[in-house]
């Protein structure tokens, strides 16, 4: 697996550092029921819930999709904290990259995204966390991871890590010129092959493993 020693970590949120299907599932049934359209399983939705909802509902409700955006968010702020669980391995892998500075570039709305972070004691873990809108446009763009790198005063480039689960992310790392590092089996979206990471880790206890043999490598900055 070649890939530099990192200078800097960025972080996707949902299905990479937390489970928060359920909230998105009830959240995206909410505004499919409202509009008399089939809801989604979890894994319907695990498969497309990916885009921002500035790009994804526009083609999915039409010209009320920012109806559906208000519906879909009033459900989720309602019950996103009380269903959302941090994946196994990964404290302790965001316990290792402490060694570098660390953000999250999400597509998930700046204001839960950080209410979540805070609800977890993570937080201060993390120099900046980038929500959908916060930047001039939402992954795969490269703006977000961008606007997060600057703010942490890191310029970009390979030695900065984008660790997320998704081709989305792979492509947003890509785009901001930062080395693309799978967690997950992205059976969800296509499996590894398809997505044709940089680096790929099966889970967050993996990823740990090789953040803490870096962090004890003498030079690793």
């Amino acid at each position: 697996m070649s890939l530099p020693a990192p200078r800097a970590i960025l972080w996707d949120w949902d299905n990479t550092l937390v489970d928060a299907w359920a909230g998105v599932q009830a959240g995206m049934n909410a505004a499919l029921r409202a509009f008399g359209l089939p809801e989604w399983s979890k894994q319907e939705v695990q498969a497309r819930a990916r885009l921002s909802l500035r790009e994804a509902f526009p083609p999915l409700f039409g010209p009320e999709w920012e109806k559906a955006r208000d519906l879909f968010y009033t459900e989720v702020r309602a019950r996103h904290l009380e269903l959302i669980t941090p994946l196994p391995g990964v404290a302790e892998a965001l316990a290792a990259g402490a060694a570098w500075p660390q953000g999250v570039v999400s597509n998930k709305q700046g204001p839960i995204l950080r209410a979540e972070a805070a609800h977890l004691g993570w937080a201060p873990r993390f120099g900046v966390l980038v929500g959908a809108g916060d930047a001039t446009a939402d992954k795969p763009a490269a703006a977000p991871v961008l606007m997060a790198l600057e703010k942490l005063g890191v310029a970009p480039g390979p030695e900065v890590w984008f660790i997320g689960d998704t081709g989305v992310d792979m492509q947003a790392a890509r785009a901001a010129g930062c080395s693309a590092v799978l967690l997950g089996d992205a059976s969800h979206d296509g499996g590894v092959e398809a997505l044709a990471p940089d680096a790929h880790f099966i889970d967050g206890h993996a990823l740990a493993m090789r953040l803490v043999g870096l962090a004890k490598t003498p030079h690793f900055a």
